[in-house]
Order: structure tokens, then C-alpha cells, then sequence
């Protein structure tokens, strides 16, 4: 549940940033080419969005995460480099209670 989490932050992280970058060759710089990368790549960004919104829903409702800070979570996609630094910090707050919770017996 939380390397699905992280591997959607870190793609979706990283297909913003491209976005951004591109945004900016398109309208600062008018580059030629950079029309159909933007394209490309937001649509690519809003799909892979969705998987991410998915998946972080799913790991914020498990580990019981309080409102604002799933929003928060939610939010990060949408926001440049933010993904990176939000899936560091969960990342750290849950993996001592994932392994805690791995070395209690099961019960049956």
C-alpha cells in the first residue's frame, strides 16, 4: 500500500515538474516543439493523477490520516516538487507503524 502510494507520488512528482518546465518553453520561450510535449505530457499527468488520488485515498483512510492532512496529500500532485517532499514525510510517519504493525501476531 505505501510503495504504490510512492511510486504514483514520485511519477506524478516528476511528470509535473515536465509539465511546468514545458508550460514555460511553450508561453515564456515560445518554443516550436514544445506545443505537443505539454500536450503529451498533460495528458499523461491527468490520468496518472487519478491512479495517484486512488492510491493515496486508499493508504490516507488506512492509516487513519486526519482530514486536512490527507487533503494535503491529495493536493500535493497538483503542485510542483510538493509530491516529492508530502511522500517523504508519510513515508517516514508510516513506515515504523507498517513494520510494527508486520511483527504483531496475526490473529486468527
Amino acid at each position: 500500500m505505501l510503495t504504490r502510494y510512492r511510486v504514483m507520488a514520485y511519477v506524478t512528482g516528476v511528470l509535473l515538474v515536465l509539465l511546468t518546465l514545458g508550460c514555460i518553453a511553450k508561453y515564456g520561450f515560445q518554443m516550436d516543439g514544445a506545443a505537443g510535449f505539454v500536450t503529451a505530457v498533460g495528458i499523461a499527468h491527468g490520468w496518472l493523477y487519478v491512479v495517484y488520488l486512488i492510491f493515496a485515498f486508499d493508504l490516507g483512510s488506512k492509516a487513519r490520516m486526519p482530514f486536512g492532512r490527507l487533503l494535503w496529500v491529495l493536493l500535493a500532485g497538483t503542485i510542483p516538487t510538493a509530491a516529492f517532499f508530502v511522500e517523504r514525510r508519510v513515508s517516514r510517519e508510516l513506515e515504523p507503524k507498517i513494520a510494527e504493525a508486520a511483527q504483531q501476531p496475526v490473529k486468527a
